[in-house]
């Protein structure tokens, strides 16, 4: 059984690197001049629990027996590039021409430019359907990994997130699982306002799958359940972990302004958002 006890230095590391996103994204928006810093900000954690921890992965981004990531809100790769740039995958010169012509890094993620992306997404909706073929797909061939899947919870509204959440436990796809990332907000508002989704724990569990809530930014709390779900071989059914995040999280007055799902910092601000999270990394020390 795996370990799901975490080391202070575990902890430090992984509260580090989810502030490092956070720092990164507000650069390479300078470059971009426009995008997603909030809803980046809400799952900082998510990617580095992930990442520095709790998934299986190499600096090959080939090896077939890794397990996998697919990011359904496709919009938070700024927060992802540095991730994969600090593990190998590419180097890190390319951040610095993130967007710019003849870059690699767009936007959103694409697999046949970036390495380390197993999924490129855009329009919302289609990366649980991918990772429910990439589990049948890893069935027919005998492998063993874990195909993980980052949701918005706007994204709940999308019918192709209940179709392949059915095939999902139906099948019993213990190695897929799921995380939405609830963090309150879409695109237009409150997701609740838009279209409500709740009581969306309820709804998981009503279609056959395992449910865990956890706060999203509290990494000890985040990295022991994903350890614990990742070595439950057993479940014999998919897992959905709802991580209750807050969008703009670290930044105060983008906590409070759905405005900033999309927009651009200007230098005074961008400066300011930077020495609210400097400042708090340092208090962590």
């Amino acid at each position: 059984m795996q370990n799901t006890t975490l080391s202070q230095e575990r902890i430090d590391l992984l509260e580090d690197r989810a502030q490092f996103v956070r720092l990164e994204t507000i650069r390479l928006i300078e470059i971009a001049k426009v995008g997603h810093y909030s809803s980046v900000f809400s799952c900082a954690e998510i990617f580095a629990s992930l990442y520095y921890d709790v998934m299986n992965i190499s600096d090959n981004p080939a090896w077939p027996e890794r397990d996998r990531f697919l990011m359904g809100k496709g919009h938070a790769a700024v927060g992802l590039f540095p991730i994969l740039a600090d593990l190998g995958y590419f180097d890190k010169s390319w951040l610095d021409d993130y967007t710019r012509l003849g870059s690699p890094l767009g936007d959103h993620p694409d697999m046949r430019k970036v390495p380390g992306v197993d999924f490129s997404s855009g329009s919302i909706g289609h990366a649980l359907s991918n990772g429910v073929g990439m589990m049948h797909g890893a069935r027919m061939q005998g492998l063993d990994f874990n195909a993980f899947v980052l949701l918005g919870d706007g994204e709940m509204q999308e019918g192709q997130v209940w179709e392949a959440a059915l095939n999902a436990a139906s099948h019993k796809l213990s190695n897929l699982i799921a995380i939405v990332d609830r963090n309150g907000y879409q695109l237009d508002g409150k997701v609740d306002d838009v279209i409500a989704i709740e009581p969306l724990d309820e709804k998981w569990r009503s279609f056959g799958w395992e449910v865990h809530v956890v706060d999203g930014h509290d990494v000890v709390a985040l990295t022991e359940l994903l350890r614990k779900v990742k070595a439950d071989k057993g479940r014999g059914k998919p897992c959905c972990v709802i991580a209750k995040t807050l969008k703009g999280k670290g930044i105060d007055f983008m906590e409070t302004e759905p405005g900033w799902h999309l927009g651009y910092l200007s230098p005074e601000d961008s400066e300011r958002a930077r020495q609210v999270i400097l400042s708090a990394k340092g208090a962590r020390q």
